[in-house]
């Protein structure tokens, strides 16, 4: 299973929220680039990247970040946070994102998510599927869509999707441990389903202790964000290396 920190930044520095509210920011460190080195010094091949500030102006705008840490380590990069448009895509790509994460945009504006997926193939383009109970919530969480979460995930199966990020949004942040019954029910059911190939589950959200890791390895998931645990110094770098 993969191992995945994330970086959140606002105004350019690393930043962590709890339950995706903004006004529970707190700084961890002024220079993400640091961060980054740090973990790829552990070990680490994986970085969640996500734009706090473009999710909330609807388009992208830290990509000068993702730029120094995409030309200053050798991470591969998942990038999220406000893309919306074609423009947005062509800028993350350039700017050295490995993936992106679509979320909103794959409820507000399935033709163009859709478009892509075609285009930039299913190992690029990452479906964020982010849930406020069982419903899908998106522009940066602040408000929930009238998408069941299950039929949203199965809905893109068909569409070719493979990677999928899910955070239960009641647990983001809490360090109470990650949604292990809703891993295992969207695992089973994407198992089930003749919807198209098996999906690439990455759990996301209340990542506490280091025993929760082989939990969701052992349920099936591809890979794991891991946030607010390593910030605290509830899980170290060094407890992961034997993950890596």
């Amino acid at each position: 299973m993969r191992i995945i920190p994330a970086i959140d930044i606002i105004d350019g520095k690393c930043v962590r929220l709890t339950k995706g509210d903004y006004d529970t920011k707190k700084v961890y460190n002024e220079n993400p680039l640091e961060v980054a080195k740090m973990f790829e010094a552990s070990g680490i091949e994986n970085l969640h990247l996500v734009d706090l500030d473009g999710a909330k102006a609807q388009h992208i705008v830290n990509y000068k970040v993702l730029e120094q840490i995409a030309s200053k380590t050798k991470l591969k990069i998942d990038f999220g946070g406000g893309l919306k448009s074609d423009e947005d895509l062509h800028i993350a790509f350039n700017s050295g994102a490995k993936q992106i994460t679509g979320g909103s945009i794959a409820v507000k504006d399935r033709e163009t998510f859709e478009g892509w997926i075609s285009k930039y193939g299913s190992e690029k383009i990452i479906l964020g599927a982010d849930s406020n109970a069982g419903k899908v919530a998106i522009s940066g969480w602040q408000e929930d869509s009238e998408e069941e979460l299950l039929p949203f995930i199965k809905d893109y199966q068909k569409k070719s999707i493979k990677y999928v990020i899910c955070t239960d949004i009641s647990k983001d942040g809490m360090l109470e441990g990650p949604s292990f019954d809703l891993y295992k029910q969207i695992i089973t059911e994407c198992s089930n389903s003749s919807s198209g190939q098996s999906i690439k589950l990455i759990a996301s959200g209340g990542i506490s202790e280091i025993g929760e890791i082989p939990k969701l390895r052992d349920l099936g998931c591809e890979g794991v964000i891991i946030g607010k645990a390593i910030y605290e110094n509830r899980i170290s770098l060094h407890q992961l290396e034997r993950y890596v």
